[in-house]
């Protein structure tokens, strides 16, 4: 369920859409364990997923391989 609601908000052009799922998906699955899990802080997690935040790309990748799943591109 998690690569599909996180596939669905990569549909909107909006990126605010897509780190909105990120958030909600590592809050769901405890951001202790996130943190972890990507050796960031958990306050740190909790600003990078804030709304309106710009975390880095590193950071939302590294929230990724957490969360078990990974970015792909195809065509």
């Amino acid at each position: 369920m998690i690569v599909e609601y996180l596939c669905a908000a990569l549909e909107d052009e909006n990126p605010d859409v897509f780190l909105a799922a990120v958030s909600d998906v590592a809050r769901a699955r405890g951001m202790t364990t996130i943190s972890n899990r990507t050796g960031l802080g958990r306050e740190s997690l909790y600003k990078a997923l804030a709304p309106g935040a710009k975390p880095r790309y590193e950071t939302i990748v590294k929230v990724l391989h957490g969360l078990g799943v990974r970015l792909t591109v195809r065509s």
